[in-house]
């Protein structure tokens, strides 16, 4: 496949920043893989924007494919300016298994060629296949990693200043918000499909599959999902993993989890899409209830300190991968590498940090026709600046139950060295 796609030419979103991170494996310092996320950012027309992070294992190909792919199924669904949320949700549902067809046929000579070689050696020991067919485990080995890659996927819609959030996998989305106090609200709109998810193993259970042998396991057949785009061999060759051997059907599906539609107004500062590998990064220096207040902060603060969206994004990631590298070296034994990052941050409101007259707020209000109040009355113009009526910056999220367990973790001895200064 070629490394230039078609979407290179549509226009992006100037509301958007993005920032990453290559993979590391820290006693070397040298990247695992290649970079395996992919995203996008697109304006499809005055009122529709789409976004996309494509999180892949077992290669980036399949994450590729997906993005141009959905990408195109989306851009040509011609969803109309009045349609219902019903009529989005379904055409979501229905190009992640448009895009997921695509995908099994583009790789059907692949798992032909398999099967061919699979029943030229059937009955065959090892040391037989390798005598009478010398270099066919090799190749079926090849063939196997090739087959083995999929991608989580989480996707945002906004068309006339409605959000929808469709995914599989392991991305995140998160929508920050304040409440009628002002105080930052996080949101999560996506759905995590693991093994974690009760949900998810009561699907499983009832294919067939025994979900008792599940609950310690950290992955199911050669994958941590539950759900995703691509991966041929978990789809189509089930059978052949012992803990999904019994189910009845196929029990890693495409089919996403959707929200939406979700009304957007001034209460909306940003929208984030994240690939796991952050959330895994965050999670491992702070507890896993922490993780998506702990991203929001670090935006604010990045908000604060940037003057562009694109700097606001990588700042985040800079930090994360600091921290992360800082709490290895004081415990080589627990942290060994860190996955690919990817963090997408849409901004609607969110004032930057030399933006004086934020005519970024201005720019994304008239295009979307947000309206001029919120639930809470009329905005006067020191709180858009985002200065309480002391000419103070206002609290936009409230992290008082993170500083909690912060002094409880201390006291416990159970605080990182990085942290005991907070």
């Amino acid at each position: 496949m070629s490394d230039q796609s078609w979407t290179a030419s549509l226009e992006v979103c100037t509301y958007t920043g993005i920032g990453f991170s290559l993979n590391q494996v820290y006693r070397n310092s040298q990247e695992e893989h290649y970079y395996e996320d992919y995203k996008c950012y697109h304006k499809f027309r005055p009122n529709f924007y789409y976004y996309a992070i494509f999180d892949g294992h077992a290669g980036s190909e399949i994450a590729k494919f997906c993005s141009d792919k959905l990408t195109a199924e989306l851009y040509f669904a011609q969803i109309k300016d009045d349609a219902t949320d019903d009529a989005v949700r379904k055409i979501l549902r229905e190009v992640f298994f448009l895009v997921e067809k695509e995908y099994m046929e583009y790789v059907g000579s692949l798992a032909a060629e398999r099967t061919i070689l699979l029943e030229d050696i059937k009955g065959l020991t090892p040391t037989e296949t390798n005598k009478e067919f010398p270099g066919v485990l090799e190749k079926l080995k090849q063939i196997n990693n090739k087959l083995s890659s999929g991608t989580a996927c989480a996707v945002a819609l906004i068309l006339n200043n409605k959000l929808y959030v469709a995914n599989v996998g392991n991305c995140r989305v998160l929508l920050c918000q304040t409440d009628e106090n002002d105080v930052m609200k996080v949101v999560e709109l996506s759905v995590e499909h693991n093994l974690n998810n009760q949900d998810e193993l009561l699907r499983l259970s009832q294919l067939g599959i025994k979900v008792d042998i599940l609950k310690n396991a950290s992955t199911l057949g050669n994958q941590e999902n539950t759900r995703c785009l691509g991966n041929y061999m978990i789809k189509g060759c089930y059978k052949e993993f012992k803990d999904l051997e019994t189910a009845i059907q196929e029990p890693i599906t495409a089919e996403p989890d959707i929200n939406g539609g979700i009304s957007l107004d001034e209460s909306c500062k940003f929208l984030l899409l994240m690939s796991s590998g952050l959330l895994k990064t965050v999670g491992e220096v702070v507890t896993a209830e922490q993780v998506n207040k702990y991203i929001a902060q670090c935006v604010v603060e990045q908000f604060r300190e940037q003057t562009n969206l694109n700097r606001v994004a990588q700042g985040v990631i800079d930090k994360i991968v600091r921290i992360h590298q800082d709490h290895y070296m004081t415990d080589p034994s627990k942290l060994k590498n860190r996955e690919d990052i990817t963090l997408m941050v849409r901004n609607f409101n969110f004032p930057l940090h030399s933006d004086t007259s934020y005519s970024t707020y201005n720019a994304v209000t008239a295009s979307h026709n947000f309206s001029s109040t919120s639930s809470s009355g009329p905005m006067n113009t020191l709180q858009m600046n985002g200065l309480g009526p002391d000419q103070k910056i206002k609290a936009y999220v409230d992290f008082n139950d993170f500083y909690v367990c912060l002094e409880k973790a201390k006291k416990e001895g159970r605080c990182p060295e990085w942290m005991k200064d907070l």
